[in-house]
């Protein structure tokens, strides 16, 4: 059995530099010479892999099957979830269904900006997150808002600043998912650790988004809110993650806080209906009515209570079907930290989150009935989509996999745990300085997170907390991440300046980045055992 080296190089600093070797490429080929993920991720791969066999004394045979191993599960565990979370969105968007929902949506947002911002940026954005994520609530809600006379790159900044609190649950959950299969923590404790963090920090956007559009004047008679939109976005939120898991909670989130806002504007309206800036707009203007039918209402709402039903009912704790294992593979090391085996591991369990997707889709496609023209318009639009993202994960996950296995993760936490407790500072910052650069939260959990526990171990620290801080800190960096804001961008005037984007989010993100930093501190002082599983 392979025997990690801690320290190969017997310079605990120089081994710990040389093992952030694959991060700093791929970080540099991503940010700097502005590589294609995927083709960085096979870069990094190459690079990563050359390392431990060479510094590390990783056993080539063993290493490329740690390597396939974890490429397996980048599909099954990840792509496998993105794809069908794809296909659904596609399928909605090119039968009418979204459009339907979305003519509803704007109908209900009053000519008040900050209702609009509530409801369009905060409740809607959550939404298309927890179904899709990979930038695409910029690029749909940003239209909207520019639509609403608020400026381009101020309303490419409200749909971004409002995208920070349901980054960890996109995609259907995916970047918990990818959290808990390097980690080897537990999936439900892990949402529920990050669902409890997110849930304060969701307390503070909404108040953001509101002086962004409309200053200090908005907040004055407009608090009411900011407070309903954030608690109703976490009552859907926080018990779907603790008690369901990580597919649902943004999805329930968004849910809730439409309901929550629309309950309030039947009994409360501002003072005074503000534009964009603050300012008044005229007496009698109202928001057009949607035209929408009954059996359209109905229409609109039927695909959200099938994804629902499927995904809580298949699942749920109470569900024997996630846990079904038709094999597992796994290539085992002696840890340089623990003295104890660890492995590298694919695990095919067939029923798993992606499958529920997949039955969910099948229902909405079985009512909704496209033609097979439409069938393979759904599937190429896919495709065109989502290639490059689906290689990312077949290569990241490898690359995970290997820097795991070779002992270079427990050489990089062995380093890094000299800092001491003060490292609960680091945590986020790591979190999202590699989502700035990368631009995936996923991949960003993928390579830091085994790395995160690995010092929390070391340190002391409640098991959870710091992997959690990983997820949190990189979903704050989304707002200037490259990547996401060309995606995020491709429906403005803004293609290609992704850089005038990204230095308009920039002082935002940091406030939201303290906040968090603060939260972390708080929980490890005060809140230690939500933090253990």
């Amino acid at each position: 059995m392979f025997s990690q080296i801690v320290d190969p190089l017997n310079n605990l600093w120089l081994t710990g530099t040389m093992a952030l070797i694959p991060v700093v490429a791929l970080l540099v080929l991503l940010a700097v010479f502005r590589f294609s993920a995927w083709l960085a991720t096979l870069l990094g791969s190459v690079i990563t892999v050359a390392l431990a066999v060479e510094v590390w004394h990783m056993p080539a045979e063993q290493g490329l099957r740690a390597y396939l191993y974890g490429a397996a599960t980048g599909i099954w565990a990840v792509d496998w979830i993105t794809f069908w979370g794809v296909v659904l969105f596609n399928t909605l968007t090119l039968t009418g269904v979204f459009e339907l929902f979305r003519r509803w949506l704007v109908a209900q947002g009053t000519l008040d900006v900050r209702v609009q911002t509530l409801l369009f940026a905060w409740a809607f954005g959550a939404l298309l997150e927890g179904l899709v994520g990979f930038g695409y609530p910029w690029a749909v809600v940003a239209p909207i808002l520019i639509s609403l006379k608020i400026p381009d790159l101020d309303a490419i900044r409200v749909a971004a600043i409002a995208n920070n609190a349901p980054v960890s649950y996109g995609a259907l959950g995916v970047p918990i998912i990818a959290l808990a299969t390097v980690t080897g923590l537990p999936l439900l404790e892990l949402s529920a650790s990050v669902g409890r963090v997110v849930a304060v920090l969701a307390l503070l956007p909404p108040w953001i988004l509101i002086y962004l559009v409309s200053g200090r004047r908005g907040l004055r008679d407009g608090w009411p809110l900011a407070v309903v939109g954030s608690l109703g976005y976490i009552a859907g939120q926080y018990p779907t993650a603790v008690h369901l898991g990580p597919y649902l909670p943004d999805v329930i989130g968004a849910i809730v806080c439409f309901a929550s806002l629309l309950v309030l504007l039947r009994f409360w309206h501002p003072a005074q209906v503000l534009g964009y800036g603050g300012e008044p707009v005229p007496v009698g203007e109202s928001a057009e009515a949607h035209g929408l039918t009954r059996g359209e209402l109905l229409k609109a709402a039927m695909p959200f209570v099938v994804l629902i039903a499927v995904v809580v009912l298949w699942t749920g704790p109470w569900s024997p079907l996630p846990k079904i294992s038709l094999f597992a593979a796994k290539v085992e090391a002696l840890s340089s930290l623990t003295n104890s085996k660890t492995a590298a591991i694919f695990n095919f369990a067939p029923f798993i989150g992606g499958t529920a997707i997949l039955v969910s889709w099948l229902i909405v496609a079985l009512i909704l009935r496209p033609g097979w023209a439409m069938l393979r318009q759904i599937f190429a639009r896919t495709f065109q989509q989502m290639w490059g993202a689906l290689l990312v994960g077949v290569f990241i996950f490898g690359l995970a996999y290997v820097f795991n296995y070779s002992g270079m993760a427990a050489s990089l936490a062995d380093a890094f745990s000299k800092v001491g407790i003060a490292y609960i500072v680091i945590a986020p910052i790591l979190g999202w300085i590699g989502v700035a650069l990368s631009g995936s939260n996923t991949s960003t959990n993928a390579m830091f997170g085994a790395f995160q526990a690995m010092v929390g171990r070391l340190l002391g620290l409640p098991t959870l907390l710091l992997p959690t801080l990983n997820s949190v800190g990189a979903e704050v960096g989304k707002p200037v991440a490259p990547q996401t804001a060309s995606v995020g961008v491709a429906t403005s005037r803004y293609v290609r300046h992704e850089g005038d984007v990204i230095r308009h989010n920039m002082g935002w993100t940091f406030a939201m980045l303290g906040y968090l930093i603060l939260i972390g501190v708080l929980f490890y002082l005060f809140l230690p055992s939500t933090m253990t599983p």
